[in-house]
């Protein structure tokens, strides 16, 4: 059965990374982006660029705090199984590093530490000014439309969302550990992500190149399946509690 072949590649591997995409928090209530009811229905992508909050800083915070009160505020969200599952395989040793290309927090919620953020997140915004970090709702609590952009208390520079927006540059150290993780793993587990926007779509080709074995778990197929060792068309939250059960027992 495949669970258990991928629970014992992760009961013997020597080092194993996980890369996480939109639809390991589909469980938990939060939207992906582009599936038929994902964000990008009711958003447009163009209104979410570095150019539109350089050019129009309040126009871009108006549907930046929309899509962030989608995402986080409407309905309080929490770690489903996946995310506990994941946590579970690092507190044991196994996982040794987690990328993720969510925003949403809920992999630290789940007691996950070892995590590398390629798109930032959505928890915090930093003034572009003075570098000032602040949490995001307390950013726009009790403000109304028009005194957008929130501004920074300290110097009244114009607070950014530190999520990697469209057009702007993924974080290069991030990025630098995301490749070294995928070159030098022996198990990489890519779990709820279409694997089509690069450069995390690269990443499991990358330690496909060097020998590791590659799992890919989402509910629809990907391009990187005809690489994988092991493609699991099954729900993350019922497929990821199950083998890591299996790989803490085997270890």
């Amino acid at each position: 059965m495949s669970r258990e072949a991928v629970a014992d590649a992760l009961a013997a591997s020597e080092h194993a990374v996980a890369l996480t995409g939109a639809g390991t928090s589909t469980a938990s209530g939060v939207p992906d982006f582009r599936s038929d009811d994902g964000l990008w229905r009711e958003f447009d992508q163009s209104d979410i660029t570095i150019g539109r909050f350089e050019r129009d800083p309040g126009g871009f915070w108006r549907d930046w705090t929309a899509i962030h009160a989608d995402l986080f505020q409407d309905d309080p969200v929490e770690p489903n199984p996946a995310h506990d599952a994941l946590a579970d395989l690092e507190r044991a040793g196994i996982l040794n590093a987690l990328i993720t290309q969510n925003v949403d927090g809920l992999h630290e919620a789940a007691g996950s530490e070892s995590i590398i953020r390629l798109h930032g997140t959505g928890a915090t915004a930093s003034c572009r000014n003075c570098g000032r970090t602040v949490e995001t709702t307390a950013a726009v609590e009790g403000l109304d439309e028009a005194e957008f952009p929130p501004r920074c208390e300290d110097c009244d520079g114009v607070l950014k969302p530190d999520t990697v927006l469209f057009g702007e540059q993924m974080p290069l150290g991030a990025m630098r550990e995301a490749r070294r993780l995928a070159e030098e793993t022996d198990v990489l587990l890519a779990v709820g992500s279409s694997l089509t926007v690069d450069p995390a779509a690269s990443l499991p080709r990358m330690a496909g190149r060097g020998n590791a074995t590659l799992v890919v778990v989402n509910l629809d197929d990907t391009p990187v399946d005809p690489l994988a060792d092991y493609v699991l068309n099954e729900p993350v939250e019922e497929a990821l509690p199950s083998i890591a059960a299996q790989a803490i027992d085997g270890e």
